[in-house]
């Protein structure tokens, strides 16, 4: 044990003493691991964003399309619609005896880019998210008049909106060239506590709202010569005549495959119920491959890191003879001169890798405010995860290998032409 000790405070002090070369291994390796465990954090993370969102949904129906376009506009208000539902399917789906809940949808509009959600009051107690969390109001409540509007915590906190504001919506998505919904204001009635979830990004009113400010409207463009004031649009039928989608809670889990076949096979209306779960499968067999070329590239950063590692090493070798020639004639063995060396290799991997972890801890704490703010994605600043201690583990152990290779070259040296190199 004492031998061991002398070896790894030799390892130390030799290290120390070369600090300004090798400190740039040291960085090289650093680099590398933040590359691996960022890529791992992210990749992970957006998965959980994407389930924990519609984690209490049992199916989403829409319009006979595709699967994975429905689910990510109706939930993750991403692309663009096919065609919508008609009323009268969404009611039927409510009424079936095999369904708890239901939480109809319906989308086109926005305001500075993000979505505005048509639907009903049961989206505050009946939408789940992470496990089963139902949304929580930061301030204020519910929509309950006409033109009362709920903003996700996002919307609130990018344009400083707080209870009572006015808030003019837009005909269509996107962010510019849209034609305001500028005679029919909203006012600001809740704003909901943070989600990490397309909650946060998304502006709440009632169905009766959405057919209200386009009672007016035909063909996507005010109707010439027509025109409805706020205080009259009670006058009119509210009641909408399609949605966008309808989020279904059923009463038992198991009844899922059979309900989905039943809602496929309706005879009214070519419908299309999707299990987010499997759609969700499908985005992620999609995005496999981008996944794996950026984990081969992560590895071959770490690679390039780790050969510098030698290379700085087996240069040093020539420089090193004597220490080596010396510590031969004090005594120490071949199989000491090998430790020596691998230890060292050992010490500025492992010093790589937590100087990684914390870049990677540090990056995630200034840049996660960001990513949230400007694409949605939450970031936890958390320990690192199984997974990520296998990484870490691995590129530690790459490193004691790839320290071998000179503690090898140091072994054949010879005590005589280590003696005869510093003559």
């Amino acid at each position: 044990m004492t031998r061991y000790k002398f070896l790894l405070a030799l390892a130390l002090s030799s290290a120390w003493n070369r600090r300004g070369t090798l400190s740039l291994v040291v960085f090289s390796i650093a680099l590398s691991t933040t590359l691996l465990l960022g890529m791992e954090r992210v990749r992970t993370q957006v998965r959980e964003n994407f389930v924990q969102a519609v984690s209490g949904t049992d199916l989403v129906v829409g319009a006979r399309g595709s699967e994975l376009q429905l689910l990510l506009y109706a939930v993750f208000h991403m692309g663009k619609a096919s065609s919508n539902m008609g009323w009268d399917s969404a009611q039927r789906i409510a009424q079936r005896n095999d369904v708890a809940w239901t939480i109809p949808v319906s989308l086109g509009d926005s305001h500075k880019g993000f979505a505005v959600v048509g639907t009903t009051p049961d989206i505050f107690t009946r939408y789940q998210y992470r496990r089963h969390v139902a949304l929580q109001f930061a301030q204020g409540q519910q929509f309950e008049g006409i033109f009362d509007v709920v903003l996700g915590a996002e919307v609130a906190a990018k344009e400083h909106y707080k209870l009572g504001d006015r808030v003019l919506l837009s005909h269509g998505t996107g962010d510019s060239h849209l034609t305001l919904h500028a005679d029919k204001p909203f006012s600001v009635c809740g704003i909901l506590a943070p989600t990490g979830t397309p909650v946060d990004r998304g502006l709440f009113i009632s169905l009766a709202a959405m057919e209200a400010i386009h009672i007016d409207w035909q063909g996507g463009a005010p109707t010439p010569g027509f025109h409805v004031r706020p205080d009259q649009v009670n006058k009119f039928n509210l009641t909408p005549k399609s949605v966008t989608a309808v989020l279904v809670g059923l009463k038992n889990r198991a009844r899922v495959f059979a309900a989905q076949r039943e809602i496929n096979a309706d005879k009214q209306e070519a419908l299309m119920a999707v299990m987010p779960g499997v759609a969700l499968d499908q985005l992620w067999s999609l995005l496999r491959t981008g996944e794996s070329a950026l984990r081969i590239l992560s590895w071959l950063v770490t690679v390039a890191g780790l050969a510098g590692l030698v290379a700085t090493i087996l240069a040093g070798l020539g420089e090193r003879r004597r220490e080596l020639a010396v510590l031969r004639a004090a005594g120490a063995s071949p199989q000491d001169i090998v430790a020596l060396l691998s230890l060292e290799s050992l010490l500025l991997v492992l010093a790589g890798t937590l100087a990684g972890t914390a870049l990677t801890g540090t990056l995630l704490a200034i840049f996660s405010p960001v990513l949230a703010q400007g694409f949605g994605l939450s970031l936890s600043l958390s320990w690192p995860t199984t997974t990520e201690w296998q990484l870490l583990g691995a590129i530690n152990a790459a490193g004691f290998l790839a320290g071998l290779i000179p503690a090898w070259r140091a072994y054949r040296i010879s005590l005589a032409d280590g003696l005869n190199a510093s003559a």
